[in-house]
């Protein structure tokens, strides 16, 4: 029997403190699936001078009709809005919620699962049930905490019952995405998100993905403030700061981002049948004037850079987009979920398709498609031949951002000398 579920989409505008309403959300499930979704803008939220758009598409500005009563459904054929998509947990976050609720895995509704996530979500929406419940107070933990939020990560992974006072830890976190432990922390003033290592890695996860992005800032792109830290017995956790965030008088702005699943109105099945390209025309459609070639241009240097370190997690939720309110256009996120995969197959391929040849990750695909980046021959080829030559120097600079020895003979495999991706 279908049950319907009536919720508020609730905005955080530019630079505020207090969310206001956005609009109606309501959610049809037929036992713990979705089956479909509809949305109506409030009307008074669309006559505000900094309302910000809840997607790039479906339930853009551009779209929305004020005064309207026009009811909106997701594109494509989707159950779910995919900007609601990305204000929900993952993989991760649903063990947290299951561990707290002590249920089993993949035992609740989606919209249980959507109620139970706070509302210090990725982006700057939150659901709430109603128009009179206030946002969920979650607790940002100071980094000097970490230790005891690892400790919660390791039991929540074993299937072991989390403590009460331990609970707590995980308020700010459960709705990042990804599949491994993970919560946010408050350093300096500036929410991060701590990334820790799981049970059962084989090399030190967080120290390799901490100098793989330090290495890929090294190359020119755009990365967020990283740092890692050293706990007392011996492991490390990975501090990347959130670029939805940021701080102001009185607590924490938020920016509005969305995947680039939700910018491409994608369903997750459908991830690996998109392209690198697929994201580089988005962003010419719907960029923030000023940053679209710019843009573009990153993207294919992260798309280089993907190729020469083996890191095929690249899928369309691993890029994001951010709304840029003074220019009301969206940019590139800044780069993030980049970890080199160890591995003796010479053929490689990514999971976003990459030129010509589809998925097969060679510096020549690459640049099969540099014209759908707005790039030249000549132009393309520099940022290959920057990015190559600095990722060749990769195990230095890894030492010097303290992985050790063990840790590099394992990740070897994946780095990859640009004559082996067809560079001569």
């Amino acid at each position: 029997m279908p049950s319907e579920f009536k919720g508020v989409v609730f905005a955080w505008l530019p630079g505020e403190l207090k969310a206001v309403p956005a609009g109606q959300l309501s959610i049809v499930e037929e036992g713990l699936a979705v089956v479909s979704s509809s949305f109506g803008f409030g009307a008074k939220y669309l006559e505000r001078p900094k309302a910000i758009p809840i997607d790039a598409a479906t339930l853009s500005l551009a779209t929305a009709v004020p005064g309207s009563q026009r009811t909106y459904e997701p594109s494509n054929g989707l159950e779910f809005f995919g900007a609601v998509r990305d204000a929900m947990p993952d993989m991760w976050g649903r063990r947290v919620i299951e561990n707290i609720l002590k249920a089993p895995p993949n035992a609740l509704a989606e919209t249980r699962y959507l109620m139970e996530a706070g509302s210090n979500r990725f982006g700057a929406l939150d659901i709430r049930p109603g128009l009179d419940h206030d946002e969920t107070r979650d607790r940002l933990v100071p980094v000097a905490d970490v230790r005891y939020l690892l400790d919660a990560a390791d039991k929540v992974q074993r299937s072991e019952p989390v403590p009460h006072e331990l609970e707590q830890l995980f308020d700010a976190g459960p709705s990042m995405g990804g599949a491994r432990p993970k919560a946010v922390v408050v350093k300096d003033g500036v929410q991060y998100l701590a990334k820790f290592p799981s049970v059962g890695d084989r090399f030190n996860i967080p120290a390799v993905e901490r100098a793989t992005l330090e290495l890929a800032r090294t190359c020119g792109l755009a990365v967020p403030v990283t740092e890692l830290m050293r706990l007392p017995d011996g492991r490390d956790v990975m501090l990347i700061e959130r670029f939805d965030r940021y701080p102001c008088e009185g607590g924490f702005a938020r920016r509005h981002a969305i995947s680039a699943l939700t910018a491409l109105e994608l369903h997750e099945s459908q991830s690996s049948q998109a392209s690198y390209a697929d994201i580089s025309l988005k962003l010419a459609a719907i960029g923030a004037a000023g940053r679209v070639q710019s843009d573009r241009t990153e993207l294919f240097g992260r798309m280089v850079f993907n190729i020469l370190v083996s890191n095929d997690d690249d899928h369309l939720r691993n890029h994001a987009f951010v709304w840029q309110p003074q220019v009301k256009g969206w940019t590139l996120s800044p780069l993030y979920d980049v970890l080199p995969k160890p591995q003796v197959a010479h053929t490689r391929y990514l999971h976003l398709s990459v030129g010509a040849e589809g998925r097969l990750a060679t510096l020549p695909n690459a640049l099969s498609r540099a014209p759908l980046f707005g790039l030249t021959d000549e132009q393309a080829r520099e940022i290959v031949d920057r990015i190559a030559r600095c990722v060749d120097e990769w195990r230095t600079w890894f030492e010097q951002f303290g992985v050790e020895a063990k840790d590099l003979e394992i990740v070897s495999s994946a780095m990859r000398h640009p004559r082996d991706v067809g560079w001569a």
